[in-house]
């Protein structure tokens, strides 16, 4: 059996579905592009991407349509879900995203079709799960009437050295004749080429793995850093010397966020479980780093002379406006609960979002920021790396403490009377 992908559906038009579905729409198929949010959609027509991955120029030429009616993609011959899998507040899988993409597909399939997914989940969700949802929604038989696939995604935000055009695609199908159109449609998008996984769990694997791998590391140096606190050395001239030889991995010490690296771990610890077995480092890594942002307010809290302080950034990482299961939060709430009187800025942030996730008012410039008695870098936004002596002058009493998470401002000298504290 072969297949023909005329019309391809994208479902999810967030940091990872636009992006795929603007490069697939620039190799001339014809893709629909449905979000649920008709807010979202009406942005995107109007040539705004609100999380600045793709600018109002490409969306404007883009041959993309874009719906928030999912009837209207009824008859597509390929439909990729790029939906969140996030967790829940005990940190096991939330698949409520997946399953309700899975529902919405399977009342638009026919004969012939494949659903590729690329949501990150443990393995086993793709078959297992989506498959018999796809079945009921549809009154077809999957493996027959329908196929299955699956691609893991590999999109971080804000990184344009590694966008989508320019990464490697791992790719796994139902059959090797559903692995192999997929792997012609991902090669025809991507320079780097494409890895055919041998299944869709060894895929699923692979993407889950991926970044419990790095959220590990990062552990690793999360607390061989609160090591050398106790032992004051800077974490910082320890990496750059440990950095000379050739095969160290340069991962460095900070508060782990965003819609991956701090939920992918526990995907795979629950599936763990499920079979049989205790997961022990996965978990282990999971509990130093989110104990990172109680560790770094209580190091500032204890610094502190006065209680005004200032937290530069929310965001999970820089230059982006994502604002999912930001690490800077746990700082912020712990800095409360210790007294000090909180303000948060964020240039890339939206303050609407930022309040409705989180219930914090941003400001919304520094122009008037004066007296704080500390001043927290917490994400080395471009904004604020060019912060010069001036602009803590400004901003800070005169014996306040910059506590400097990102390791911004080592070489910028402070006024005299300022304090420095670096994680």
């Amino acid at each position: 059996m072969t297949f023909e992908f005329q019309r391809i559906s994208v479902i999810g038009l967030g940091y990872v579905g636009l992006p795929l579905a603007i490069a697939l729409a620039r190799r001339r198929h014809r893709v629909i592009g449905y979000d649920q949010d008709a807010a979202r959609v009406k942005e995107l027509r109007d040539n705004d991407d609100r999380t600045g991955e793709i600018d109002a120029e490409t969306l404007c030429e883009s041959s993309l349509t874009l719906v928030d009616d999912a009837a209207q993609m009824a008859g597509s011959d390929l439909f990729i879900v790029t939906v969140p899998t996030p967790v829940n507040e005990s940190n096991q899988p939330d698949l409520g995203f997946v399953r309700g993409a899975a529902q919405t597909v399977g009342r638009c399939i026919r004969a012939g079709t494949v659903v590729v997914f690329e949501s990150t989940v443990y393995p086993g969700v793709t078959e297992e799960i989506c498959g018999p949802i796809l079945e009921s929604a549809s009154g077809l038989s999957c493996g027959q009437d329908f196929f299955l696939g699956y691609s893991p995604e590999r999109i971080n935000p804000g990184d344009r050295e590694h966008a989508i055009e320019k990464i490697v695609k791992v790719v796994a199908g139902q059959t090797s004749a559903v692995a192999k159109a997929l792997a012609d449609l991902y090669g025809g998008i991507t320079e780097a080429g494409v890895f055919v996984a041998r299944d869709i769990k060894t895929a699923e694997a692979a993407k889950v793995i991926e970044n419990a791998q790095r959220d590990i590391n990062i552990a690793f140096i999360n607390e061989v850093t609160r090591i050398f606190h106790k032992l004051d050395i800077s974490s910082y001239d320890v990496l750059e010397a440990a950095a000379t030889k050739w095969n160290f991995l340069n991962f460095r010490p900070g508060l782990v966020g965003g819609h991956c690296i701090g939920i992918d771990p526990y995907y795979l610890a629950w599936r763990a479980k499920q079979v049989g077995y205790e997961p022990e480092i996965i978990l282990a890594g999971r509990r130093i780093n989110d104990f990172m942002g109680e560790f770094v307010a209580g190091e500032i809290a204890q610094r502190l002379n006065g209680d005004r302080v200032l937290v530069l950034g929310l965001t999970f990482k820089e230059n982006v406006p994502d604002l999912r299961n930001s690490g800077i939060v746990d700082v912020v709430a712990s800095l409360r609960r210790r007294g000090a009187k909180v303000t948060v800025h964020d240039p890339r942030a939206d303050q609407s979002e930022a309040a409705a996730l989180y219930g914090d008012a941003l400001i919304g410039d520094l122009g008037e920021a004066r007296g704080f008695d500390g001043i927290v870098g917490t994400v080395a936004h471009e904004d604020y790396r060019s912060f010069a002596a001036e602009t803590f002058a400004r901003l800070g009493a005169a014996n306040a403490l910059v506590a400097d998470v990102r390791a911004m401002w080592r070489h910028i000298p402070l006024p005299e009377g300022m304090r420095r504290w670096e994680l």
